[in-house]
């Protein structure tokens, strides 16, 4: 068996999207983490898969809701996702939030923006797996923020 530290040098060779998700709790407070462990699972129906930490405050909130919306970064939002990443109390300050129609906190000017509905969180070790049905989705030209051997990257720009 690898070694903890094996396991997360050999995946911070993966480059990835950088994504914040966000939800409410029932209270009405807002949620909300950024996560680097998201992609598509199906086309039809079409959903989506993210993997939170079980030991994050805003856990039990993706859970209690049911729904959660998910948001591609664009290069220019790298400030949104290190604000999301610390374990402020209002990770939301001086952000302007945009709400779907059922009250789920947006974050303006994402290169993607994905409404879902929660269909099942699964058990993932220290992660909860949580599947979402895509309910609405809107697509902005930009360039993604990307995630590559631990720092923030971006696409070349003949890419």
């Amino acid at each position: 068996m690898i070694s903890n530290e094996e396991f997360l040098r050999a995946m911070s060779n993966f480059a990835s999207g950088v994504t914040v998700i966000t939800t409410r709790d029932k209270a009405g407070v807002p949620h909300g983490i950024t996560v680097s462990a998201f992609c598509s699972l199906s086309a039809e129906p079409p959903l989506v898969l993210a993997c939170i930490n079980k030991s994050t405050g805003s856990h039990y909130a993706f859970i209690e809701r049911g729904a959660f919306v998910v948001h591609i970064l664009g290069e220019h939002q790298r400030h949104i996702s290190e604000q999301f990443a610390e374990p402020l109390l209002d990770k939301f300050a001086g952000m302007p939030l945009l709400e779907t129609p059922s009250g789920l906190p947006v974050i303006e000017g994402a290169l993607v923006t994905l409404e879902c509905t929660l269909v099942q969180p699964y058990d993932g070790g220290d992660h909860s797996i949580l599947v979402g049905k895509i309910e609405s989705a809107e697509v902005m030209d930009a360039r993604p923020l990307l995630y590559f051997r631990g720092d923030y990257r971006r696409l070349d720009a003949g890419d």
